[in-house]
């Protein structure tokens, strides 16, 4: 099975509303990831970062070309709970930080295996084709009663729970992760992106505006777009599509950026 890699457009914004950016993200040829930080007296910001510079130190492991595939996906899917470690002792260590916490969405290619690691109400999409799929299940109250067919769709939009999270990653050791793992094929595109984005497209908005663009052109257009409905929170989106070869470098940005 040939390596495939990701090749990356990515970009972190404050938005309109708010004074800090408390989304971090990172982007490499094997491995690209979201989270978007919550938490008062910058624990947002904290968590973000703590989760997104916590993989890029552990990626080196799960991304050495020695590794068999099966080992690989075990040590992606612990590193979550090293992550989750992590945030805890932050947290023990800086008291006003308490209750602080992220989302983490990522992606990890291996040969043409493809894992999602997901935790939050980040998400991940592929656009194969004509088709744009929606490969995380959001980790929200919303999705919940969506899924006992409680609420409609239409209801959801303005549903005063919408953000409400059911998991996250704050450092209480009470995860259970799991991985889903996609057949990876050349010319597919993938999007990583915080709710920022998803919070004012749609799925059909999205599609539209990542079809048929260069990768930075379409996430310039995506985070235009999020202006033009007036932004209300952070916004951070990553496109990567899928080559044959390498050329990027591991890049850190919003809170993560060096």
């Amino acid at each position: 099975m040939s390596q495939l890699y990701f090749q990356c457009a990515a970009r972190s914004a404050v938005g309109l509303v708010r004074n800090g950016n408390e989304d971090s993200a990172l982007s490499g040829p094997q491995l690209i990831a979201v989270a978007d930080g919550m938490g008062g007296h910058a624990g947002g910001e904290v968590a973000s970062s703590v989760a997104i510079n916590t993989l890029a130190a552990i990626a080196p492991t799960f991304t050495n070309a020695e590794i068999d595939v099966d080992s690989a996906s075990d040590l992606f899917l612990n590193s979550l709970h090293t992550i989750d470690g992590q945030i805890h002792v932050v947290a023990q260590d800086e008291p006003q930080l308490a209750g602080m916490g992220t989302t983490l969405t990522a992606l990890f290619i291996s040969g043409a295996e493809i894992s999602l690691l997901h935790v939050g109400d980040s998400r991940a999409y592929r656009l194969r084709g004509n088709d744009l799929d929606q490969l995380s299940a959001d980790h929200t109250v919303l999705q919940e009663l969506l899924n006992k067919g409680v609420i409609s769709p239409s209801d959801a939009q303005d549903h005063p729970q919408r953000s409400m999270l059911t998991q996250a990653l704050m450092g209480e050791g009470n995860l259970e992760p799991a991985l889903q793992v996609f057949e990876g094929k050349i010319k597919d595109r993938y999007l990583l992106c915080s709710d920022g984005l998803t919070g004012v497209l749609t799925d059909k908005e999205i599609k539209s505006l990542i079809k048929g663009k260069g990768a930075a052109e379409a996430v310039d257009a995506l985070v235009d777009a999020t202006y033009i409905n007036g932004a209300p929170d952070n916004v951070t989106i990553i496109i990567a599509d899928l080559v044959e070869s390498s050329s990027t470098d591991i890049e850190k940005i919003g809170a993560a950026k060096p």
